[in-house]
């Protein structure tokens, strides 16, 4: 049933809050830069097509990686006794369950996509600091 002991007191909820506030804030900040902003801050070309190839590909890789985080986080069993705190952190949408049991559907169509998601901006933000770290390159 219900594990309420195990669960983060609430000051240690502020934390993950804030972090996945940075993550979308800075996605949401991206996604309406104009590119050329975009090119100057990665040092590329602006019409280089990796400008936006790589950073999709990260989110691709950590959404699809986070997705299965959040199948495994609903279909694991209760004698696995998966630590809570490692799991806010990997899996918000953890919570749900430990609070009800959501079904199948619900998590294969709303909470999985919905950790990918967040995930995936995380993944966005990887894959644009690569960029702005890595080497110049030419086209």
């Amino acid at each position: 049933m219900l594990r309420g002991a195990e669960m983060p007191v609430e000051s240690e909820w502020i934390l993950f809050a804030v972090v996945l506030a940075v993550v979308g804030l800075f996605s949401v900040t991206v996604a309406v830069l104009p590119r050329s902003w975009i090119a100057k801050a990665c040092r590329q070309d602006r019409d280089d097509t990796r400008l936006f190839a790589t950073p999709l590909r990260w989110l691709g890789v950590f959404a699809a990686i986070f997705y299965g985080v959040a199948l495994v986080a609903f279909l694991a069993p209760n004698r696995w006794n998966l630590d809570a705190q490692l799991m806010f952190a990997l899996c918000p949408l953890y919570f749900v369950k430990m609070t009800f049991d959501p079904s199948l559907a619900m998590t294969f169509f709303l909470l999985g996509p919905m950790n990918a998601g967040a995930y995936g901006a995380l993944g966005l933000i990887v894959g644009y600091a690569s960029l702005a770290i890595g080497k110049r390159t030419s086209k």
